[in-house]
């Protein structure tokens, strides 16, 4: 039949699979969208019989070409070539069939469609068989449509090897008829494919005949049943072009087809096989349906669904980009491209960020090792003790090299180092001095997170020349100075200091710990409190972070110090342990009374300080600090010979600042030879020179500062005339780092095996999962980890022009716009960088909106008891007064008592800070009409994000009423913990709050988008970005998972949680449950009352489950005597079954205590956790067998995780407080004392 086709008013057929993505163009990455012809469109053209509905597998573009057959028969008469774009059809009038091409503006395409794959020998048999010339080359038409930009020539290559002549496709659309297309070079039907992936489909195909695809009786349904089995719907990938023609093949051909061996190959053998997804979510489809089912429902969506609360429930999220998520391979391709947009320049800008070697062994075995950053904070000591003496060298290595006897174990970064420390002034002083100096040779950027800092406690800064420092006041309580400055200067700050505390004044100093090996230590000016960064000790620069930052203060204001500190005690046996010292002065346990709301520092950044410091040794760093000095005084010769500008003449380290006619066109000039020097004002520049920096280096940039003028001298040749610029007063003479420690680990062999010992010591997940309830230890991917330590990323300054950074900046608007769709917000600030910063960042933007109202009295929040002690702890650093509310039986806010609380203090009602799911676990059903209660009464609704793997995908905050948020990318968005940092806090806000989100005094930055009339509150982190390197991380995850990946995450981790729970609800109480009797992605278990009956404790099934290979959940938070348990969607079914099966067994040794078959107070519980040491001693006098107290389950017999020490007294380590390595006299001391007691 021929004639018209369709009616005259348009018509449009849908898609047949309900998931499907709207129309594609060819050229753009994503899926197409595969489309049934209904059989009621009577015919297309008169080509094809309306009785045959076919089915089209590739169309695309239209092409202007005539195809002709050569020798044929009737079939002549329908014979076009076509190529058409992927999408829906469409007609809008009848179409002619004496038209010369068939060209409807869309045609589909289907998953039921057979694929059928022939090679070129079965090609020729068919041409041979009577199809004539019907398959020539030179009959084959292709357009040129740009392949997938992401090849590589060598993919390319070989894609054309594999392609070329080799493969064409046949699909039987109906008796008689046939659709031949030809995958000839770029003409593929798949978006990506190595050569060898090409191979494994031809493989598949062979082995998937297809008996009496072409028959005259053949009933199309039947095809489509046979093809059904094996196609996949959304199966197909992007085309970039494909040649199709229709033809009538004859009786003879149709015969020989009939018996030809032809190939059906499944779309999927065609997939990549590198997809992200299906390695980051470990539970398999299968066993996702087992364990909903063990759990009481029928599928995996049906427990989300009566977990989740409807009311605040999304549809599908999508992404803009990335929707469909990158493979590993495409990811990687991603990132090579942004990387190649960074313009790496050598840096001598300074400003407390620097260019550093990093040693290769420790890139390898520390930054780059899962064993050293998948840990979390070292809560148990016990399966902590690498860490913790490499944290405890740090330590060392900073009180020697400051002259201060306390140190901490490493802050965020050098300007919330000196925020902190002016806290601590406030707190010395007990905040009766509210006045703050701060030096003007201080680095910008430490100034501004000082005064952000200082806005909330109530505190004046006042910035102005040390000369013009007046104290008559009284009012005084700190002072700040930079030592050196940061334009380049050294002062000798003794007479100062003595003039500050004859006035009660304390004095900070900041510092740089490479300058302190040949200058003078604070601690010998009588400085009070050291802050500073210990980056350029083998970190690199990171375009702002992560890098430690330290304080060290005098042992008398210990107590006030924020942040980690390691100290010594003993175990069980009496033996040397370490554990983490004084965490009664810490947020989690003083909450809103606590010295900072520091939580995650940078503990793996300063294990690479520490290493860098144990590989070169105090004399390999004197000579860095040496040759840096001696690099800057030549530079600073030559520029004295050349007379084109005027060199200060100030004693300095590292950094020489320099008077000229025009800085600006010097710095381009500087640019334009791949140089970056700092811009001070119009007429005032500084080159900081660094470990990296060369003699080379400083002819380039003399000639620079020539200006044009010839010169006729090197910097080699001046150096024999170079002479220190160091002050004869300030240069070191003090030891430092002389313990054995710094002087034994020089070679790499020796520092690797160092490291090594250090690693096995510690559990990490490359052993096992650590199941921290709100701490969400998931996987941190290899290939997300692969970026972060190429040089594009790592070694850019974070005061770079712009231009420089482009790699940067488009990662920075991708990533802030993915965080919107996923929270549901308008604009991201990407600066703090942890999540106690974002805490503090989001409640000061809440802060700065209330102000711009004029509502300045607005300064109560309200907070659940429930709530982490950052919480509080946060608001009392922006000045605001908590008001704490209880909960309910079932865990939930009591929303009575919250709305007594908002209605009485709804004058002065600034915010609620609340954590969803619950700090218990579960969803509280009334989230909504809790936002609801503190709206109406003038209040923000402040959102902790600590519990974000529960959202993802399935509700967010923004949909659930929040005003501001700040997430944990080192929880569910997979930065690693790092053994206690690094994190990255960013935080969303709605639109109403985008104005007032932090910017940068250096690098001017805001939200992402940016809002309209920004009123930046201030800064928050030293870098514009925070740790810039780091997210990377988060990216390449949200980007490689796609927008139902992350979904199928959430729903994954709120499975686990409910199947642990399942497993062990017979054995333990489960505290808390949601209304439909499920739990969110963590849940508690009680073991209050084994207290009563067997004296067991949460420590105790803590300190046991090291002996089964564990890391113990949260203990005792936010409940007493209870554990928090959180398995990731990253654990296996077979994992969470051991960690069930150990519990389930340690309730089984509890209740042998109970029944009296085990004595209740020497048990192989109070006598966890077993190390070899103990296991092996010449006397066992205990109960229970060594090897029931080392192997408690089979499958620790074939590997087992041994924990390193017994069981650490934590009092005794808090009343003999020690938190440096001991001085070699003193080590020499007690030697010789144990060696006459023996």
């Amino acid at each position: 039949m021929r004639g018209a086709v369709g009616e005259k008013k348009r018509e449009t057929w849908p898609c047949i699979i309900p998931e499907s993505p709207g129309p594609i163009e060819p050229d753009v990455d994503g899926p197409c969208i595969p489309v049934r012809i209904p059989t009621r469109t009577a015919s297309l053209a008169g080509l094809i019989p309306a009785s045959h509905a076919p089915f089209f597998p590739f169309l695309l573009r239209p092409s202007l070409k005539r195809y002709s057959h050569g020798t044929g028969s009737a079939a002549s008469d329908h014979s076009h070539t076509f190529v058409y774009r992927i999408g829906q059809i469409t007609t809008e009038k009848p179409m002619q069939a004496s038209s010369s091409r068939f060209n409807p503006r869309q045609i589909p395409t289907s998953p039921s469609s057979p694929l059928v794959l022939l090679t070129l020998a079965e090609r020729q048999r068919l041409d041979r068989g009577g199809a004539g010339g019907l398959l020539e080359e030179s009959s084959l038409h292709y357009s040129s449509i740009p392949f997938p930009r992401l090849l590589s020539d060598t993919v390319r290559a070989e894609l054309n090897r594999f392609v070329l002549k080799a493969w064409f496709v046949v699909v039987c659309v109906g008796e008689g008829f046939y659709f031949f297309g030809v995958c000839f070079k770029e003409a593929i039907c798949f978006g990506v494919c190595a050569g060898r992936t090409m191979e494994r489909a031809r493989k598949l195909a062979s082995q998937a005949t297809i008996r009496r695809v072409i028959s005259r009786t053949f009933p199309f349904s039947a095809i489509t049943a046979a093809a059904n089995r094996n196609l996949a719907p959304a199966a197909l990938f992007p085309v970039s072009c494909f040649t199709t023609s229709l033809f009538r093949v004859p009786a003879s051909t149709r015969s020989l087809l009939r018996n030809a061996q032809i190939r059906l190959v499944s779309i999927d053998a065609l997939r990549p096989s590198d997809t992200f997804p299906r390695r980051h979510n470990s539970v398999t489809p299968q066993e996702q349906s087992a364990m909903a089912a063990s759990c009481g429902f029928s599928s995996l969506d049906e427990l989300i669904d009566a977990t989740v609360p409807a009311s605040i429930r999304l549809p599908d999220m999508k992404f803009y980009k990335f929707d469909a998520g990158l493979t590993e391979s495409e990811m990687i391709a991603h990132m090579s491209r942004l990387a190649a947009k960074n313009k790496v320049f050598k840096s001598f800008i300074g400003m407390g960020y620097y260019g550093t070697f990093v040693p290769s062994v420790i890139l390898r075995n520390i930054m780059e090792n899962p064993a050293w950053y998948t840990q979390y904070t070292p809560y148990q000591a016990e399966i902590a003790q690498g860490r913790l003496e490499s944290l405890l060298n740090f330590q060392t290595m900073v009180t020697d090299l400051t002259a201060l006897p306390m140190s901490n174990a490493s802050l965020l970064d050098e300007g919330t180092a000196a925020a902190e420390a002016m806290a601590m002034c406030d707190n010395i002083q007990r905040g009766k001095r509210k006045t703050f100096l701060v030096a003007s040779n201080c680095h910008p950027q430490t100034i501004d997170v000082c005064k952000t800092r200082a806005d909330g406690f109530g505190i004046k800064v006042v910035v102005t020349d040390l000369k013009d420092f007046d104290y008559n006041s009284n009012d005084v309580c700190g002072v700040l100075v930079q030592y050196p400055g940061t334009e380049g200067e050294i002062l000798d700050y003794g007479e100062f200091v003595k003039h500050a505390h004859a006035h009660g004044v304390k004095v900070v100093m900041a510092t740089d710990l490479l300058a302190l090996t040949v200058l003078k230590p604070p601690g010998e000016f009588g400085a009070d409190i050291v802050v500073g960064s210990a980056q350029r000790f083998g970190v690199p620069m990171g375009y702002g972070g992560p890098h430690a930052a330290f304080l060290a203060t005098s042992q008398e204001y210990k107590r006030m110090m924020p942040g980690r500190i390691i100290g010594v005690s003993v175990d069980s046996t009496g033996k040397p342990a370490l554990r983490m010292a004084m965490q009664t002065r810490e947020q989690h346990i003083r909450r809103d009374k606590a010295t900072s709301n520091i939580c995650t520092a940078q503990a793996l950044l300063a294990n690479m300080a520490t290493m860098y410091a144990l590989y070169h040794g105090p004399e390999g760093l004197k000579e860095i600090a040496d040759r840096v000095h001696g690099l800057a005084c030549d530079f600073a010769l030559g520029l004295k010979k050349l007379g084109t500008v005027n060199v200060q003449d100030l004693p300095f380290f590292d950094t020489v600042k320099v008077n000229c006619s025009n800085a600006k066109a010097i710095a381009e000039e500087a640019c334009k030879n791949e140089m970056n020097i700092r811009v001070v004002d119009s007429n005032t520049v500084t080159v900081a020179f660094d470990e990296t920096a060369t003699l080379e280096d400083v002819d380039k940039l003399l000639k620079v500062f020539a200006c044009g003028k010839p010169v006729n001298f090197t910097a080699e040749s001046l150096a024999p005339e170079v002479q220190s610029r160091l002050p004869k007063g300030l240069v070191r003479e003090s030891p430092y780092l002389s313990h054995p420690i710094f002087n034994s680990y020089h070679t790499e062999h020796e520092l690797l095996r160092y490291m090594h010992k250090l690693q096995s010591k510690d559990l990490s997940l490359c052993h096992s999962m650590i199941p921290l309830g709100s701490c969400t230890m998931k996987l941190n991917a290899t290939v997300e980890m692969m970026p972060v330590t190429w040089p594009s990323f790592a070694n850019l300054h974070p005061f770079v022009p712009a231009d420089q950074a482009r790699g940067y900046q488009e990662m920075f608007k991708d990533l802030g716009e993915l965080l919107c769709t996923v929270t549901g917000f308008d604009s991201f600030s990407l600066q703090p960088n942890a999540g106690a910063a974002g805490e503090y960042a989001g409640l000061m933007v809440i802060r700065a909106y209330h102000l711009s109202k004029g509502d300045s009295h607005r300064n109560v929040c309200i907070i659940p008891v429930s709530a982490h002690g950052t919480n509080p702890a946060s608001a009392a650093m922006c000045g605001m007064k908590i008001v704490a509310v209880g909960t309910d039986s079932k865990g939930n806010i009591n929303i009575e008592e919250l709305r007594k609380a908002a209605e009485e203090h709804k004058d002065n009602l600034a915010a609620l800070m609340v954590t969803y799911p619950s700090t218990h676990g579960v969803y509280e059903e009334g989230i909504d009409e809790i936002c609801n209660i503190i709206h109406q009464n003038g209040g923000q609704v402040y959102m902790d994000g600590a519990n974000m793997n529960a959202q993802v995908g399935l509700t967010s905050p923004g949909f659930i009423g929040a005003d501001v948020c700040h997430l944990n990318l080192h929880k569910t968005f997979c930065i690693p913990h790092g053994g206690g940092g690094p994190g990255m806090g960013p935080i969303g806000v709605k639109k109403h709050l985008a104005p007032f989100l932090p910017s940068h005094p250096v690098v001017p930055t805001g939200g992402i988008p940016p809002p309209e009339n920004a009123q930046p509150l201030g800064t928050i982190s030293s870098a514009p970005w925070g740790s810039a390197l780091i997210l990377s991380i988060s990216y390449t995850y949200i980007a490689m998972m796609g927008s139902t990946g992350l979904t199928n995450a959430s729903k994954i981790a709120i499975l686990n949680a409910n199947y642990m729970a399942k497993r062990l609800e017979n054995y333990y109480p489960i505290l808390f449950r949601g209304v439909n009797g499920t739990v969110a992605h963590e849940f508690i278990v009680d073991l209050r009352a084994f207290k009563i009956s067997a004296g067991i404790e949460p420590e105790d099934v803590a300190k046991r489950l090291m002996d089964y290979g564990f890391h113990a959940p949260t203990m005792s938070w936010p409940v007493p005597g209870t554990l928090m348990i959180e398995p990731t969607e990253s654990e296996s079914k077979a994992e969470l079954d051991r960690f069930c099966d150990a519990l389930i067994s340690i309730r089984e040794e509890i209740a042998q205590i109970e029944s009296g078959k085990a004595d209740i107070n020497v048990n192989v519980l109070k006598g966890a956790p077993h190390p070899p040491s103990l296991l092996m001693s010449d006397t066992w006098n205990k109960p229970y067998s060594r090897e029931y107290a080392a192997f408690p389950a089979s499958w620790l017999r074939g590997a087992k995780f041994w924990p390193s020490t017994g069981r650490v007294d934590n009092v005794y380590g808090d009343r003999n407080l020690i938190c440096t390595l001991l001085p070699v006299a003193q080590m020499a001391e007690e030697a010789a004392a144990a060696a006459a007691t023996a």
